[in-house]
């Protein structure tokens, strides 16, 4: 019988995600940033070929990224309320981490397991951050995709767009906790 790590496993089965809105300062500093991050590129890398990066959006960097954002929707005839929402994603938290996926070209690597490595390593690292103690939220929206707002904001490649933007802070109250999938409803059992 294998070991079990309970505290580990108690913290995954009763983890909640922090509503962005409800994230303040102070958000982690770099050295207690770092050890979030070192456990996000932890995460399973088929190949080692580091599919993904890190860009750590500090204030002011979150206040520029906000006005990029309502201007590129305004040019884009979005709504009022989709511009309002999208800038004021970047002015709740007081910091976020974008992970950025970053395919590499692979002859023996398919790029959707790069893209699942990327989408691997938002969830690590949101779940480092509620270990830590931290409030902490996995955004993207259509900044994430955004061609112009991803060189304009972020000097993204062209084959390169945002897993997530994971937003961290302190949280200032919990949420309550959603309804869960139905395990019967969605696994299949197969024996044979």
């Amino acid at each position: 019988m294998p070991t079990p790590n309970t505290d580990a496993l108690e913290f995954l089965l009763t983890r909640r995600s922090r509503p962005h809105k409800t994230l303040t300062a102070p958000a982690p500093d770099r050295d207690a940033l770092l050890p979030l991050l070192t456990a996000a590129a932890r995460t399973p890398d088929h190949g080692k070929l580091e599919p993904w990066r890190f860009i750590v959006l500090e204030h002011a960097a979150m206040h520029r990224l906000s006005e990029l954002a309502r201007q590129r929707s305004t040019e884009l005839g979005r709504s009022p309320d989709d511009t309002d929402k999208i800038a004021a994603m970047f002015l709740t938290a007081p910091l976020s981490v974008a992970v950025v996926a970053s395919p590499k070209a692979s002859e023996k690597i398919p790029e959707i397991e790069q893209t699942l490595s990327a989408g691997a390593v938002c969830l690590a690292l949101l779940n480092s951050a509620l270990a830590a103690g931290w409030g902490a939220n996995w955004l993207t929206g259509w900044t994430a995709f955004d061609r112009e707002f991803l060189i304009k904001g972020l000097d993204l490649a062209e084959h390169e767009y945002v897993a997530g933007f994971i937003h961290i802070g302190t949280e200032t109250s919990t949420p309550p906790d959603r309804p869960r999938p139905d395990l019967d409803a969605i696994t299949t059992w197969l024996s044979t």
